[in-house]
């Protein structure tokens, strides 16, 4: 198992990203079934126990279950369902970023003050300067991996408040850890009704480049691309 012990006190929770509409696949990301039987979700839920915090699940609003055995397996990382941030402008729920919702921000910066609520209500240890674990639905990189990868850059990232994995082209900003004191600058973003991750996160961010191993493992958007990065999971 990946030693997950170093930094983890800086870890203040994990949000599974699950409200995308996943039209080419055809299905929700969510509810996809790895060929071993379990959903997608179970899946996630299950890495993210092991990281002994809060897991929260952003499927915005559409109902995905997860196993019963997973609500009952670590009571030290409580799991609940959250709605995304709902701004005070009611045009700006017109985005449509993330597929026929509000798009990942608001789901983000749900879990962000979710997060900074229990800090306040004294059920939480970790303060502004701990991070949140986001991850998407269109990755199978366990989240204990993930973490683990990440917070590698915690200690070169001192005035970013985004650490996210990155290929050759792409940044992957679903993938990465968001300092939870940019929940203020977020909230303010969104209520000028503005959705686009990346316009938000690039003065911000810190990349860190993909394990070899990883690149088929995420962002999958057909029932192809998910045959692929079921066979690069067999082969880890």
């Amino acid at each position: 198992m990946t030693d997950i012990s170093n930094d983890l006190n800086s870890l203040a929770g994990v949000v599974i990203l699950a409200g995308g509409a996943s039209r080419r696949m055809g299905t929700p990301k969510a509810r996809l079934i790895l060929p071993t039987g379990e959903h997608l979700l179970d899946y996630h839920v299950r890495h993210s126990l092991d990281l002994n915090v809060p897991i929260m699940i952003a499927d915005n609003e559409r109902g995905f279950g997860i196993h019963s055995d997973l609500m009952l397996k670590k009571p030290c990382s409580p799991i609940s369902y959250i709605a995304d941030y709902e701004p005070s402008n009611d045009e700006a729920n017109e985005s449509d970023e993330q597929g026929g919702n509000g798009g990942a921000l608001v789901a983000i910066e749900s879990a962000l003050q979710t997060l900074l609520n229990m800090n306040n209500s004294g059920n939480l240890r970790q303060n502004q300067s701990s991070w949140l674990l986001a991850i998407s639905c269109d990755s199978l990189i366990p989240a204990t991996d993930l973490w683990q990868k990440l917070q590698e850059s915690i200690t070169q990232a001192v005035d970013k408040k985004v650490i996210c994995l990155t290929d050759d082209s792409h940044l992957y900003p679903l993938l990465g850890i968001y300092r939870l004191s940019v929940e203020p600058d977020l909230k303010v973003y969104i209520d000028r009704d503005q959705r686009r991750v990346m316009s938000f996160i690039t003065p911000i961010v810190q990349s860190v480049p993909f394990a070899k191993n990883w690149q088929d493992l995420t962002n999958f958007n057909t029932p192809t691309d998910f045959t692929r990065a079921c066979v690069a999971l067999s082969d880890l």
